[in-house]
């Protein structure tokens, strides 16, 4: 069991888990620029006192989970220990760069030809970002998931409310830094796509909600003034890459 120090980077929207109720995946960065996967984590069940944000400090006990064979995930044992404030913008992001570039991109062509077994976390440097774009998906839950969302656990100490089904899959389409690259289209899974969405809509109605979402992910987050990022990880069950966030700190030339 070791002790790590983990500066958060990624925060997945949850998911219904027949084994673990919900699942929300962790990702971040330890002091030596190595990736970390926690996972599962209840997040929204535990105390408000774990509940951690990005590019803030945490400290956990975890164990490398031997359900999965990809190296960088580990089962959180303890209680998840907050440290200080997130770190924040200062200087064009210069802290968060620090440690979420360290070991430098790789490419999206790359990674997908190595084995989860390998490598299953890491940063892209998209060389142009051509769309993002969402597909309608089911409103509901199955009903398996609603069994698994409603179980009670002993040590609950939040109950929140029924998790919401987010009826889109959201992507971005882009091409990578790798020679000859054909392009990828890969699902982001992010949790603050989902929350915005969710605000969006109420603010805004269905159709213009999702025009905002848009707005935000294409035009913002990925406009020619920003270095844009995305952090990937597999899915363990296919082995397939997916965006699980995005890094934008503003050019250093501007």
């Amino acid at each position: 069991m070791d002790k790590i120090r983990l500066l958060i980077t990624v925060k997945t929207y949850p998911t219904p888990s027949t084994r673990y109720r919900e699942i929300v995946c962790t990702a971040g960065i330890k002091e030596d620029g190595s990736w970390i996967r926690l996972y599962p984590i209840d997040y929204r069940f535990r105390d408000y006192s774990q509940w951690y944000k990005k590019y803030q400090w945490i400290e956990v006990e975890a164990i490398k989970n031997f359900r999965d064979p990809r190296p960088e995930s580990f089962n959180p044992t303890s209680e998840i220990k907050t440290l200080g404030k997130p770190i924040g913008t200062a200087q064009n992001w210069a802290e968060r760069k620090k440690y979420v570039l360290s070991n430098g991109a790789k490419t999206m062509c790359w990674l997908q030809k190595q084995s989860q077994k390998v490598i299953s976390l890491s940063i892209v440097k998209p060389k142009e970002v051509i769309d993002f774009t969402w597909k309608r998906t089911t409103e509901n839950w199955s009903s398996q998931q609603i069994f698994a969302l409603n179980q009670i656990g002993l040590f609950d100490k939040n109950k929140p409310a029924l998790l919401e089904k987010i009826p889109y899959e959201f992507s971005y389409q882009f091409i990578c830094e790798e020679p000859n690259c054909n392009g990828h289209k890969m699902m982001i899974e992010d949790w603050e796509v989902m929350e915005l969405y969710r605000k969006m809509r109420e603010q805004h109605g269905e159709s213009q909600g999702l025009e905002k979402v848009k707005e935000k992910f294409l035009n913002q987050i990925c406009s020619p003034e920003r270095d844009t990022h995305f952090f990937v990880g597999t899915i363990l069950q296919y082995g397939t890459w997916i965006i699980i966030g995005t890094f934008w700190p503003p050019k250093c030339n501007l």
